[in-house]
């Protein structure tokens, strides 16, 4: 597969890019009304950032309880169902005097579900591409979520000035429940990848699995962490720039959708491959910078700048994918969107509680200091992976006798 028309007209694509359209657009528009209202209850920058981040902290315990249902629950359903239950949810928050605690209790709600739901949606997405198409279908989902981030940001930037934050929740969870609808009119019935009832032993058998795999383990540490931590900078952007976040977090999404782009269309494979941690070096570089507290404008520039190296999570994706078998390849990339969230979660608290302690500023500094140091830490580790023998040639430790190792997947 190597057109975008291709992609397109592959059944039951359209309607799964849709859905996520409508639902990625309710997130980045309820995210940015529930931390405006937030910051305007409690004037913290910690509480802030984790009204916006703090759900994907949940993400852990689902990744370690209820991560085996992203395989073995029906695709369709659980797609529909997760953007029908966050619909709810942010209809809820937008009740008038709801006290903060109750508001991040339905976000842990809100991320124990999500836990699961990106790996049905990243799975499903691999079994109606084939693992060959999923590189460039994932590119196209993530520029879709860099045009939808850019809109969302801006759009509610403006509905929360002209209406007010609990409108706008409003209207976010109607384009949530247009997810739900788009996603059970559009797909059709599907089996579940893997037999058998979801568990807590189940998925933990997956993760070390999983696990079992140096490279593997590589991979999925850099894809959790050093973009985790430059998500800490930008769950500062209210707390840096409270009348500008809105053109912060639209920038952003500018240059992530650059680099994605770039990442899954225009860059040849062999060079692609070799991209991957120059990409993380650029995605937390610019924000070094904040240290000089820029004004609006450039620090809206260098956050464009930044997210272009977001683009790095599209080459991890693509030899993950390869290294993965297809009964786990909802519970592969289900664990990587779990453990992504968790540490933007993670790293969402941390960089509130610097700034709470010294300034946003100097939090992001320290945040983006950290990205690099965790790449730079990490790059000779996958250097060696990939100078070994293809992990295919070899049996993989927790396999049967004489069955060839995970090859190909998410």
């Amino acid at each position: 597969m190597r057109s975008y028309s291709e992609l397109f007209r592959t059944r039951e694509f359209t309607p799964l890019f849709l859905s996520s359209c409508f639902r990625i657009a309710a997130s980045t528009v309820s995210g940015l009304a529930l931390g405006t209202l937030v910051y305007r209850a409690t004037g913290s920058p910690l509480l802030t950032g984790l009204s916006m981040f703090g759900p994907s902290l949940a993400q852990v315990v689902g990744a370690t309880t209820l991560l085996s249902a992203a395989d073995r629950l029906p695709p369709r359903a659980a797609v529909a169902g997760v953007a029908l239950v966050f619909g709810l949810g942010t209809a809820v928050m937008a009740v008038p005097g709801l006290p903060v605690w109750t508001v991040f209790a339905l976000l842990l709600l809100l991320g124990l579900v999500q836990s699961f739901g990106g790996g049905v949606l990243w799975g499903l997405l691999a079994e109606i591409l084939a693992k060959e198409g999923y590189l460039l279908g994932r590119s196209v989902f993530n520029m879709m979520s860099g045009l939808a981030q850019i809109t969302g940001y801006a759009t509610g930037g403006v509905l929360v000035v002209l209406l007010s934050p609990r409108v706008t929740l409003l209207l976010a969870a109607g384009l949530y429940l247009a997810a739900a609808l788009t996603a059970r009119l559009g797909l059709t019935p599907r089996a579940p990848r893997a037999s058998g009832r979801p568990s807590v032993a189940r998925t933990w058998r997956a993760n070390a699995r999983l696990f079992s795999s140096p490279e593997r383990r590589t991979l999925y540490l850099l894809l959790w962490v050093p973009n985790g931590l430059v998500v800490g900078c930008e769950s500062l952007f209210v707390s840096y720039a409270p009348g500008r976040a809105g053109a912060l977090f639209a920038c952003a999404a500018l240059g992530m959708f650059a680099g994605d782009v770039t990442t899954g269309r225009l860059l040849p494979p062999r060079i692609r491959a070799r991209l991957g941690i120059p990409f993380l070096l650029l995605l937390a570089t610019p924000y070094l910078f904040f240290v000089l507290r820029p004004g609006a404008a450039v620090a809206a520039a260098l956050a464009a700048l930044a997210s272009i190296g977001f683009g790095a999570s599209l080459i991890q994706q693509e030899r993950l994918v390869a290294l993965v078998p297809d009964e786990l390849s909802g519970h592969a990339l289900g664990l990587h969107t779990a453990g992504m969230l968790t540490m933007q979660g993670a790293s969402a608290a941390l960089a509130g509680l610097i700034a709470q302690l010294a300034s946003p500023a100097a939090a992001m500094t320290a945040m983006a200091a950290a990205s690099i140091v965790v790449t730079l830490s990490l790059a000779p580790s996958l250097l060696r992976h990939r100078a070994a023998p293809p992990e295919g040639q070899r049996p993989e430790p927790s396999a049967p006798r004489g069955r060839q190792s995970e090859v190909n997947s998410p």
